[in-house]
């Protein structure tokens, strides 16, 4: 322990964060935080702080930040509209199981509660932040500032991965007092071991299965579990399933991966199905079908996702990486079963290729998108017309390189998270896929790009409109286009005022040769990509895959 005989609040939350290994926090700085920065100030370099130009930016950043390099992701702002602005992207962390801290200013303590109409002020903000992460507190005093810190750390490093909210009012971050900054530990975190009987048990249901297929989600993502899971798959003989979010968990590379449109033939087919971290709950929010004879076991480290869960044989309350490994030791070598799951898998990628070659321009525009990304490159997929395919046919061949908004569906935080996954990582390519709509969320952060240097190539998508929205009411309300029609800038000319490159690329072919330089560059590039009337990928989205295809019906495609 390290004890100071006189230091702010604000000095103390900069020396514990860190203590705790930050080195960069995202934010908006103001008035309730004016300690808090000019603690950081004094620590001279070891927390870089990266200014951003609207505070959903600042929680988007640090999400992306943090489910690309499993550190903690930090964001600051203000309090009142400022955690309003940054609630989206709050909420976004927590569906998606990232390591998110947020700091988030207050009023003066004396005003907290009392409705005086104080600057900034919001009901019950503390309510309203303890609804959107896991764990969250009020700081009343400098002495307590470590604490806090040091305690939101470790909620961060225990369970399932969520964000926490620390608020600390202005005269806590400006009064001075003895402080000691807490030392970390060196193992911190209360990960949720397994019980050795049901890792016993399940291991002996694989081992007698003929079928056995594994459903994994975010959760070994977000568990850095990947590993454990290859080595389950190829002992066990099984098929491995990966949901929208569980792209990646295994590389799409491996002969016993399928993409989310296998969750229906697979399940149907399956004699036992092990669900990992995954909340077990379909696009129409009814849970998949799996057969009355197939055994079912779920695994997740949230409670609450588990008590969900209908018809289970066991659920397991385990973190997903502890259990997998543990599942792996109880596991012969890779044996017999491997023929079937290869095969399955591989009758399973082909009928998805017949039913996403139909999905033309975007099925080609994911082709050039993969040809030019390196393996290791990520791509920040948004609620775009590509992107929407992009969730069920881009390949993905390593861990934490396609990310997602989950659940949540949040429209335009593709190119905010894609800066902060590039912040985590300045070498690493990074590309962000965006509708014209979902850009102007944040097309302000250009800025932040280019005073960062953050090398981000973002590919826009223009047709002109919320074009889910106007195909819906084409298709259901007899036409009639009302509200969906949008104006937009030249983007080029908007990339340009901001010092930032900008290409038009008008096929699939031009979009990999653009994609390709502008990999090349150091800084970011915008790339604008006009786009027409494009077939609905909505059916397959929700409906997924029929478990059997009708008589006939070609098998000559091939999935990407």
């Amino acid at each position: 322990m390290s004890v100071h005989s006189t230091m702010t609040g604000g000095q103390a939350l900069a020396a514990q964060l860190a203590a705790e290994g930050v080195d960069l926090i995202f934010g908006v700085p103001g008035v309730q935080l004016d300690h808090a920065i000019d603690g950081l100030a004094r620590l001279d370099g070891r927390i870089a702080f990266r200014t951003v130009r609207h505070e959903q930016a600042a929680s988007y950043m640090a999400d992306g930040y943090a489910r690309t390099s499993d550190r903690v992701g930090v964001c600051m702002v203000v309090p009142g509209p400022g955690l309003l602005n940054a609630a989206a992207g709050i909420a976004t962390a927590y569906a998606c199981s990232s390591r998110v801290l947020v700091l988030a200013g207050q009023l003066p303590s004396l005003a907290i509660g009392r409705g005086a109409g104080l600057l900034h002020e919001i009901p019950d903000q503390s309510r309203l932040l303890a609804s959107l992460t896991k764990w969250s507190t009020l700081v009343r005093s400098p002495v307590d500032v470590p604490g806090a810190i040091r305690q939101a750390i470790h909620e961060l490093r225990s369970g399932r991965p969520q964000p926490v909210g620390v608020e600390i009012p202005p005269d806590v971050l400006a009064a001075e007092a003895p402080v000691e900054i807490v030392d970390p530990p060196a193992d911190d975190g209360d990960l949720l071991a397994p019980n050795d009987k049901q890792v016993a048990e399940v291991a002996g249901l694989l081992r007698e299965a003929e079928r056995p297929v594994l459903l994994v989600g975010g959760g070994v993502l977000a568990a850095g579990a990947s590993e454990e899971l290859r080595r389950v798959a190829e002992a066990a003989g099984a098929v491995v399933v990966m949901t929208r979010n569980g792209r990646g968990a295994l590389s799409d590379r491996h002969p016993n991966a399928v993409g989310p449109l296998g969750v229906n033939p697979l399940l149907a087919e399956a004699d036992t199905v092990l669900v990992v971290g995954s909340r077990f709950v379909l696009h129409s929010g009814h849970q998949p079908q799996v057969t009355p004879e197939a055994t079912t076991v779920v695994v997740n480290a949230d409670a609450a996702d588990l008590a969900r869960v209908k018809g289970a044989r066991l659920l397991v309350l385990a973190d997903a990486r502890a259990f997998l490994s543990a599942l792996a030791a109880e596991l012969p070598p890779p044996g017999g079963q491997a023929g079937w799951a290869v095969a399955a898998a591989r009758e399973v990628r082909v009928r998805a290729g017949d039913h996403l070659a139909a999905l033309e321009p975007q099925m080609a525009f994911l082709g050039a998108l993969r040809s030019a990304i390196p393996d290791h490159g990520v791509l920040v997929n948004e609620l775009t017309q590509v992107g929407y395919v992009a969730g069920l046919a881009y390949p993905v061949w390593e861990p934490r390189t396609f990310i997602t908004p989950g659940y949540q569906g949040t429209l335009g935080y593709g190119f905010p998270t894609a800066l902060g996954v590039q912040a985590a990582d300045p070498n690493r390519p990074v590309v962000s896929i965006t509708g014209d709509g979902g850009f102007g969320w944040a097309l302000q952060e250009l800025a932040t790009a280019r005073r960062y240097n953050l090398g981000v190539t973002t590919v826009v998508f223009n047709n002109n409109a919320f074009a889910n929205v106007q195909r819906t009411q084409i298709e259901e309300f007899d036409g009639r286009v009302f509200g969906s029609d949008l104006t937009n800038p030249d983007f080029l000319a908007l990339a340009e005022a901001f010092g930032v490159p900008g290409v038009r690329a008008q096929r699939p072919s031009e979009l990999a040769g653009a994609l390709a330089e502008a990999l090349t560059d150091p800084g970011p590039v915008l790339v604008e990509v006009p786009l027409g009337t494009v077939p609905s990928p909505w059916t397959l989205i929700q409906q997924g895959m029929p478990v059997a295809e009708p008589t006939g019906s070609s098998s000559g495609g091939a999935f990407p």
